[in-house]
This record gives C-alpha cells, sequence and structure tokens, in this order.
C-alpha cells in the first residue's frame, strides 16, 4: 500500500516508450515460457514414470492434478495479493516457488515426494500467471492488449511445445530414466526466474521517470464485491473452466500415453504430434489477438473456438481419421480461445480488482484441472485402458466431449448477452489512440 501511495503521488507525466514496454513483455515472457515447460514436463515422462517407478495412471494424473489443488484458494489470495503489493514483488516471489518446486519434484523416486513438490510448483505457477496478466493489462492498457497477451501467452506455449519435443531432442536424458528429464527441468525454472527478476529491474529502473498507469489500491478487501462482478465475467468464467479442464488434462497429462496406447505411436512421435497443439498456437494465437484488436467481434470468436473443441474427441474414439485432423481442430480451439478470453476480463471487472477477477478465473479453472485430470486418470484404471485394450480410453474421451459442449453453451450464453442492451463493448474494436 506504501508503495502504490508513492507511486501515485509522484504523478510522473511521461508514459514509458514503447522500447520498455515491449522489455518487459519479453521479460515476462521468458518466465512463462520456463513455466510452462515445468507444467508439461510430467506428460512426456508418463511411460517412464509407470515402466520404472511403478506409477498408476491415476498417480500419473494427480501429479498435475495436485498442481491445481492449492490454487483452489491460493490464486484468489494471490490476485488480491497482486492488487495490493504489486506485480514486481508478486511475479517474483511467486516464480522462487516454481522453481523450489521443481527441485523437490526432481529429488526422490518416491511418489509422494514428487507429489508435494508439483504441490509447491502449483502454489506459484497460476498466482506468477495472474500477476503476470495483470502486468500486461496495466502497461497496455486495452488498445493493444489482446495481442499483447497472445504473444505473451505464444512464448509460453514456446515452452510447453519444447517440453512435447524433449523426447526427440535430449532423447540421452530419456534413455538414461526418469530423473534426468526432470533436472533439465530445474534449469528451466531457473530461467523463468531469470526473466521475473529481469521484469524486476526494467520496472524499478522505470518506475521514478514513468507514469506506469498503477491503479490507486483498494483500502480495504470487500468480498461481498466477488458476487457483484457481472453476469458476462461469469459466463467467460464458466467458459474458462470448461475450455481449460478439457484441454490441459488431455494434451499435457495423457495425450502422449493415448496416441501410443490407441494409435501405435512411439514415443517420440506421440510427443511430436501432441506438440503441434501448441506449435499453431505460437504463430496463430497472436494473429487472432491482432484481429481481435482491429474487428472486436470478441464473444463471437469464442463461440467458434468453444465450437471447433466439440467434435474433437469423437474422432478420436469413433473414427479412423488421420490423428491430424482432431490435432489440428484442438489447435484452433487452443489458438482462438485464449487469445480472445483473457483480454475481455479487463472489459469486465473494474481496474482495482483486476488482479482478484483474474484470481477468481483463476481458481475456479483449477478445480476444473484438478477433478478432470483425477477423473481421468481413474476412468483409464477402471477400464484397464492401455495399449492392449485401447478402448479403455473411451469413457476418458466422452468426459472431454461432454465438458467441451458445456463451453460452447456459456460462450452462447455470453454471445447473447453481449449482443443486447446489457453489453460491455466486448463486440466492439480496440480503440486506436
Amino acid at each position: 500500500m506504501k508503495e502504490g501511495s508513492a507511486r501515485m503521488a509522484r504523478s510522473p507525466e511521461l508514459a514509458p516508450p514503447a522500447a520498455i514496454r515491449w522489455a518487459v513483455l519479453i521479460a515476462v515472457s521468458i518466465a512463462m515460457f520456463g513455466n510452462y515447460y515445468l507444467y508439461d514436463s510430467i506428460a512426456p515422462l508418463a511411460g517412464a514414470l509407470k515402466r520404472d517407478l511403478g506409477f498408476s495412471d491415476t498417480q500419473i494424473g494427480t501429479l498435475n492434478a495436485i498442481y491445481s489443488i492449492p490454487n483452489l484458494f491460493m490464486v484468489l489470495i494471490g490476485g488480491i495479493l497482486v492488487d495490493r503489493f504489486g506485480t514486481r514483488l508478486a511475479t517474483v516471489g511467486f516464480t522462487a516457488i516454481c522453481l523450489v518446486g521443481a527441485v523437490v519434484t526432481a529429488a526422490t523416486p518416491y511418489f509422494g515426494a514428487m507429489a508435494l513438490g508439483r504441490l509447491l510448483f502449483g502454489v506459484g505457477a497460476e498466482s506468477m500467471i495472474l500477476a503476470i496478466t495483470t502486468a500486461l493489462a496495466q502497461w497496455f492498457k486495452l488498445r493493444q492488449l489482446a495481442f499483447v497477451l497472445a504473444l505473451n501467452v505464444s512464448i509460453a506455449r514456446a515452452g510447453s511445445y519444447a517440453a512435447d519435443l524433449s523426447p526427440s531432442w535430449a532423447k540421452a536424458l530419456y534413455d538414461s530414466g526418469w530423473r534426468g528429464p526432470l533436472i533439465m527441468g530445474v534449469g528451466f525454472g531457473v530461467l523463468s526466474l531469470m526473466g521475473a527478476l529481469l521484469y524486476w529491474i526494467l520496472e524499478r529502473v522505470a518506475e521514478p521517470r514513468y507514469k506506469l498507469g498503477r491503479p490507486q489500491p483498494a483500502d480495504r478487501i470487500v468480498w461481498s464485491d466477488l458476487l457483484r462482478f457481472d453476469r458476462s465475467y461469469w459466463y467467460v468464467t464458466g467458459l474458462c473452466v470448461t475450455f481449460y479442464s478439457v484441454i490441459f488434462p488431455f494434451r499435457s497429462t495423457f495425450a502422449i500415453k493415448y496416441f501410443q496406447d490407441a494409435h501405435g505411436m512411439s514415443l517420440e512421435k506421440a510427443g511430436e504430434m501432441n506438440g503441434y497443439v501448441f506449435l499453431a498456437a505460437i504463430f496463430a494465437t497472436p494473429v487472432f489477438g491482432f484481429l481481435v484488436d482491429r474487428v472486436g467481434k470478441r464473444s463471437l470468436f469464442m463461440t467458434l473456438g468453444s465450437l471447433a473443441l466439440v467434435p474433437v474427441f469423437m474422432i478420436l474414439g469413433y473414427t479412423q481419421w488421420n490423428v491430424w485432423i482432431p490435432t489440428a481442430l484442438l489447435g484452433i480451439a487452443f489458438s482462438l480461445v485464449p487469445a480472445v478470453l483473457w483480454p475481455s476480463v479487463p472489459h469486465l471487472v473494474d481496474e482495482k480488482r483486476l488482479g482478484t477477477g483474474y484470481g477468481v478465473m483463476t481458481l475456479l479453472h483449477n478445480v476444473g484441472l484438478s477433478v478432470m485430470n483425477i477423473a481421468a486418470g481413474a476412468l483409464n484404471d477402471a477400464n484397464r485402458a492401455g495399449v492392449s485394450n485401447p478402448a479403455g480410453y473411451l469413457p476418458m474421451l466422452w468426459m472431454f466431449a461432454l465438458v467441451s459442449l458445456a463451453g460452447l453453451a456459456f460462450s452462447a450464453l455470453l454471445r447473447a448477452r453481449e449482443t443486447g442492451p446489457l453489453g460491455h463493448g466486448l463486440e466492439a474494436a480496440a480503440p486506436t489512440a
């Protein structure tokens, strides 16, 4: 509060030049790159964890599900901390916690210790992401926000793509067993912290001279304000929960194993196929973000992205179509929806509550991630899914398909509201000046 008050009291007149703003984007994107690599480092290891350590699918799913458990409360607290103490301190602190979690995960072969490491990683990771998202919203405002957030997430997804392809470019580490790839993940955690520290330095240098556009923090936390968020905000939140509850438990936990067992792919080929989803998103997401800034139609784009996701799992489960087809649909959805969803929040939430608004969304979608990861693993175990019984994966695919339909329903409700008299300008193009 003292830091924020001093900052507002100076009231500097100069806005940061473009070079500093883009340097901030690069710094926080480096931090996000390492974060995404760490999250997606489990999927390429699923086979090794099962083979070398005897982990079940439920345990493998738990390693990603437990990441989400602390965020059932932590991201709301984290969002409030971001609003109260600033994005700079929050970003560095939460990124350091992620690194500690990566170290603990790689330390021992015991499931309980690995789960503890992933838990610690989860404590920091989602709060770090919302701190960075809030920082970019403050540095770039609404004028370029969709494009900037899309660039940020594209660089971050390059970390996920690197994790998917790691069985190929780091084959010697995977051949050595389960530990080498996790130790490599620690290195990416160090890279992430370096990006966060660079952001700290840039903002620290810029703060005395330039107007950073920070809102005056609220004097106190009013919990009832959460209940006053507009219905459109809750529709966006519902889409966020359902969309990510499908994408990440499938793509980041079970997709590589599923491609190996049900489609006869090697580990390297399955990782490559899974990585194409993020490779497409790396390039397409900024294009969609740029387009949205120019033409608006945000609820329409969210509806189209949700629609692309719906048929993916039935195609995988019931057709002999080339796996490229559902992978392409998944890539379109994963490029389009996030490019529009996150930049829509500042249109719907007061700037003083922006960290809290992002925190509530992140909290709820982590509920979905936790439940769906465990449920998918349990369904696979209960139905003896594996290379000798690929049909055992069908209940998991049905679950993902039904939740995809729920996401489409939320996006349709959002569009109906935002094209009516109670809309918030989501359909309008961003200001050009």
